[in-house]
């Protein structure tokens, strides 16, 4: 293939399929040994144990996307605080980037319900969610953001 017909064709690709932007966060309620944070069960991805996160909307800000997400995927109103992260990782052959930001719940941490996208929320202490992730990239997350071995 000549260098013009190769690069035509990546011009032709639209640019979700050239990079796929996500966001989500780190949901924590309590402190010290009483701390834990929001992992969401989906059943859509057998049952995998994950950090709540979704794909960015076009014109949508990374963190207006992490708190929709989190919102939308764990019932909870959530205030952005720190960032903490990003991982990245191929979706059928093309790159996607999450960030991360730490959140807190605003109102009840416990208003979740289950949709078709995840059927339930665990709250569980950093060392216990580590063990329970279903992705190594999000297990490396929380090592690094709770200084985990």
């Amino acid at each position: 293939m000549s260098e013009m017909s190769e690069a035509s064709q990546v011009e032709e690709q639209s640019p979700d399929r050239l990079l796929i932007m996500a966001a989500g966060g780190i949901v924590e309620r309590g402190r010290g040994p009483e701390l834990r944070i929001a992992l969401v069960q989906r059943q859509r991805y057998h049952n995998d144990l994950s950090l709540p996160k979704g794909k960015q909307d076009p014109g949508e800000s990374l963190p207006a996307t992490a708190l929709r997400e989190v919102y939308e995927e764990t019932g909870c109103r959530v205030r952005l605080g720190d960032f903490a992260g990003c991982v990245q990782y191929f979706v059928g052959g093309t790159p996607k980037v999450v960030l991360y930001w730490k959140m807190q719940p605003l109102g009840d941490p416990d208003a979740f319900q289950p949709s078709g996208e995840v059927q339930q929320l665990h709250w569980l202490p950093p060392a216990e969610a580590l063990a329970q992730l279903t992705y190594e990239d999000e297990k490396e997350l929380l090592r690094r953001v709770y200084d985990l071995t």
